[in-house]
């Protein structure tokens, strides 16, 4: 089984895909740290040495790599991962798609509390970080909507996520 966890930045992609992946007793990988290890550079370095572009392409070519090499697996994506280069059409082909959905008010919050360096938000002062969530959610949420399964994440237990998913109802 393959389950590929999308949304936006912060919404817990990859908390909620470690504590998936034990229960369901998977191999559980980040997108964004395969790419780091792949590469040797950080995801904003990859950002800030090349650009958005170079850094998508090389995403969707480690998905394409990383769904068709495994059989049994959870993988969080990067939040913009499923919004280039058809890679949601390559997320459902090959497995379970699951949408972490977060209004722009808790994801701002999120952020706004987060450690993590996010280049899509660097710049940004935190007065109009609301602003422009809501400006790239709106943009993505047109592919996330596209998932197989949409759950509204606000504190969501593994067994939550689980008892949601057809195939794995007992």
């Amino acid at each position: 089984m393959k389950i590929f966890l999308i949304g936006f930045m912060g919404c817990g992609k990859s908390v909620l895909g470690k504590r998936l992946a034990s229960r369901l007793k998977l191999d559980f990988a980040d997108l964004d740290n395969l790419i780091e290890e792949r590469y040797k550079m950080t995801v904003p370095g990859i950002f800030s040495h090349f650009d958005e572009c170079v850094f998508r392409k090389i995403e969707s070519e480690m998905l394409k790599t990383f769904s068709s090499s495994r059989d049994n697996f959870v993988l969080s994506c990067g939040g913009g991962t499923p919004c280039f280069n058809n890679n949601m059409d390559l997320i459902n082909s090959s497995g379970i798609s699951i949408y972490i959905n977060l209004t722009a008010k808790s994801l701002t919050d999120r952020l706004l509390n987060s450690k993590t360096n996010r280049p899509l938000i660097k710049n940004t002062p935190r007065e109009r970080l609301f602003e422009r969530v809501t400006e790239l959610l709106e943009i993505r949420e047109y592919y996330y909507n596209q998932a197989q399964i949409i759950i509204d994440g606000i504190n969501l237990k593994p067994e939550d996520i689980i008892a949601r998913i057809p195939k794995l109802k007992d």
